[in-house]
């Protein structure tokens, strides 16, 4: 059978207020703000031309928000899936305490260890080697799908999955992942054959 290759088109929410605000976000549901309404729509204006058959969101209204904008040019999409594997990094106890008040607490040194540390997770949280797991587990489970579907899927994540999913999908290393910064108006494309 010959083989077919489909897209992954992958992009993360648009910027919210808690994001504006500097505060570790993680698996609060804090809401897009007006510049982050307006890179959503800059996101589905560049993926208008794409087609794709499924797409995936998270329980947090910041995907489920940005995936909206994205699907309005997207009549084609009728199979919308939320999939927690894709959400947010868990900051734990941090989950809605400021940057700076972290900083001003523990130090810029444990803030770094924190914030950008692959290994290091927040208390009660996760690291991002524990967010690896379960995004490599979800790469999984989708290529199966693919395999079955045939279809191009979008993918509306979060910066810290869409971190490690890039990690594995472009084989980078952790050194890499902890440097980058994921925008809020671009998005990856992977080819799948299936």
């Amino acid at each position: 059978m010959e083989k077919k290759e489909v897209k992954i088109y992958l992009f993360r929410h648009g910027q919210t207020f808690y994001n504006e605000k500097g505060i570790f976000t993680g698996w609060k549901d804090s809401k897009l703000s007006p510049r982050g309404i307006k890179s959503a729509k800059v996101v589905a204006r560049k993926l208008k031309s794409k087609k794709f058959g499924i797409a995936f969101q998270t329980r947090l209204s910041r995907s489920k928000d940005t995936l909206k904008e994205v699907l309005k040019f997207h009549p084609e999409c009728r199979n919308i899936i939320q999939d927690d594997r894709m959400i947010e990094r868990n900051y734990g106890t941090l989950n809605g305490m400021s940057h700076n008040t972290f900083i001003k607490k523990f130090g810029q040194k444990e803030y770094a260890k924190i914030h950008r540390g692959f290994n290091d997770a927040a208390p009660k949280g996760e690291s991002f080697a524990m967010v690896e797991k379960r995004v490599a587990s979800f790469i999984k489970d989708l290529k199966e799908m693919l395999k079955k579907e045939k279809v191009n899927v979008a993918i509306s994540g979060h910066g810290n999955s869409i971190r490690l999913f890039r990690k594995i999908m472009e084989k980078f290393k952790e050194e890499d992942v902890v440097k980058w910064k994921i925008p809020y108006d671009k998005y990856y494309t992977y080819s799948v054959s299936v």
